[in-house]
């Protein structure tokens, strides 16, 4: 389903100088070998800078969603190197990389991913409780206040809409204040007005909070959202857009699209 939403420019229209949150440097994913090889990262170096809204795009089997399990510690990398902050992904063991994804990265996924049985705070202090770490309550009331949930937080996800159950998903990634948030598809199961309201916290959280999110989309107007556009076509990263209005990425699109069926 193709979402559309009301469009408005980001506020930052150019690259702010900042130091990375995550980097990527020649990196490289290939699955199964021989005639089945399939290389879905070609030399990948990108940096996404603190404090900064990015999204990934590109046509369908470019590398975007494998890019950010890769940069996200989802997935191992066939090569290269991946970093949050100054730790290398590659070289750290599971029980490492299972607390540094607990407590550097955030999730948001296009499925809630909520527990029925828990009301809307419970699911946001979530991965808190697991960690057995405290809340800090002066950032989590901010984080509620920032995505609108101050009256919802007694309340079961059955007793949500779909956009407020989202929002909850966009809270419980923020509350343990993570380097680097990531989200797949985020808004693709919402409708037009709660997309639009989901992308507006997400950019109120970088602008209000200083939140890093990398986000990947298939739509231009989501991606209009971001201060930063990073393109991908076959596993390689073939341009990058600052200030994205939908209007511009969707030429972009349209002509990445051109290139794929051509080549």
């Amino acid at each position: 389903m193709t979402t559309t939403y009301t469009s408005r420019v980001p506020d930052a229209a150019s690259a702010p100088a900042g130091v990375a949150a995550a980097r990527a440097t020649d990196l490289s994913k290939v699955y199964g070998q021989g005639e089945t090889k399939v290389v879905a990262l070609d030399r990948v170096s990108v940096d996404f800078r603190r404090a900064e809204f990015t999204a990934i795009m590109g046509p369908s089997g470019s590398g975007k969603s494998t890019l950010m399990h890769c940069m996200a510690g989802l997935d191992s990398v066939s090569s290269g190197s991946a970093l949050i902050g100054d730790t290398e992904l590659t070289t750290l063991k599971d029980k490492k990389l299972t607390k540094l994804r607990r407590d550097r990265i955030g999730f948001i996924f296009q499925a809630y991913n909520l527990l029925p049985t828990l009301n809307a705070l419970e699911n946001i202090t979530l991965p808190l409780d697991i960690a057995g770490r405290k809340a800090d309550k002066a950032w989590l009331d901010r984080v509620i206040e920032t995505v609108g949930l101050s009256g919802r937080l007694n309340h079961r996800p059955s007793q949500l809409s779909g956009g407020q159950q989202q929002r909850v998903a966009v809270a419980r990634a923020l509350a343990s204040r993570p380097e680097i948030i990531f989200g797949d598809e985020p808004t693709g199961n919402l409708d037009s007005r709660a997309g639009a309201e989901v992308l507006g916290f997400l950019r109120n959280s970088v602008r209000e909070l200083g939140q890093t999110i990398v986000m990947v989309t298939h739509d231009p107007v989501a991606a209009s959202y971001a201060d930063r556009v990073v393109f991908l076509a076959d596993g390689r990263i073939v341009d990058d857009m600052f200030g994205p209005t939908a209007e511009s990425v969707l030429e972009h699109m349209k002509s990445l699209d051109a290139r794929v069926r051509t080549s």
